[in-house]
């Protein structure tokens, strides 16, 4: 008997994919967590039967949401990555020696625990073994609202705009995150699909929000098989870097960082979407606010 996990893309579009084994299962505080062996993809996680990542493809997601603003910041030393109980965007921060301290802030405790054992790849970093990672097993809205100054980058690994996550969308969050960096911080955050038009609508509805508390935020993209349609956004919002004119390609060279997905090239090309993607994000830009944060 052949065994399929399925998720439902759409009401009209199914994404299947061939299970070997079932090898976690449980409902925590907050969500269903699963884990499952698979041919194709090796082992992958889903939270309320949404994947959140795979061994075959989870690189994309965390090379692109790390490396991205850390080629930007010329000296990202203390970061908060809220989610990322997985551990994915930790890992790629811990490559960088400018990196002092990492608060993690992840709502369910279990994710973490079930990661570390499970997904080893992911959440072998959450050891701790650096020194250098703060675990805070709590809201992230909540969180966010007592910290002030404190951050050069806030990295935002959140799950879908719904459950656990719903809150990390929201105006206050946003504006609570702009009052969490330093002058010159970073905040990147993931940003939803622009293909269908469920996803399509939480995408323009946080862009929206963020550009109400950031004066630059552009929008960047990238290709994960397994995420609804393939075709991913993260957002890029600052108080001062520019994501094209501040950065620089021969700084992050020397640091001799592998990567498998995140190069120079594809940095700066991630930045130049898609028409479609222009018009759905320019139609919730005040005006002008695009050609002001996009000349370079």
């Amino acid at each position: 008997m052949e065994l399929w996990f399925t998720e439902n893309h759409t009401k009209n579009v199914r994404f299947s994919v061939k299970v070997t084994k079932q090898l976690y299962s449980h409902r925590s505080e907050f969500q269903s967590i699963d884990v499952f062996e698979s041919p194709e993809f090796g082992r992958f996680l889903t939270l309320d039967g949404y994947m959140m990542l795979t061994e075959k493809d989870e690189f994309i997601y965390h090379e692109m949401i790390t490396h991205v603003p850390m080629a930007v910041h010329p000296h990202a030393e203390n970061i908060l990555v809220i989610g990322g109980g997985d551990g994915g965007t930790v890992r790629e921060l811990l490559r960088y020696d400018c990196v002092k301290s990492i608060d993690l802030v992840e709502i369910d405790e279990e994710v973490v625990e079930v990661c570390r054992k499970y997904l080893p790849q992911t959440a072998a970093c959450l050891d701790n073994s650096s020194g250098k990672i703060c675990f805070h097993f709590e809201d992230g809205l909540k969180y966010i609202r007592h910290c002030s100054n404190m951050y050069d980058l806030i990295i935002v690994d959140s799950t879908d705009p719904f459950g656990p996550g719903e809150g990390l969308f929201t105006m206050e969050f946003y504006g609570n995150c702009f009052k969490a960096l330093r002058e010159d911080g970073i905040m990147v955050n993931q940003h939803e699909s622009p293909f269908y038009d469920e996803d399509a609508f939480a995408m323009q509805r946080a862009h929206k929000r963020i550009v109400n508390s950031f004066d630059m935020c552009r929008v960047y993209q990238a290709h994960i098989p397994t995420y609804p349609s393939g075709h991913w956004l993260f957002g890029f919002a600052s108080k001062k870097y520019h994501p094209l004119r501040d950065f620089s390609e021969e700084r992050w060279m020397k640091l001799g960082i592998e990567t498998r997905y995140y190069t120079p090239h594809v940095h700066k090309g991630a930045f130049y979407v898609p028409a479609y993607v222009e018009k759905l994000l320019s139609d919730v830009e005040p005006e002008g606010y695009y050609k002001r944060n996009w000349q370079w």
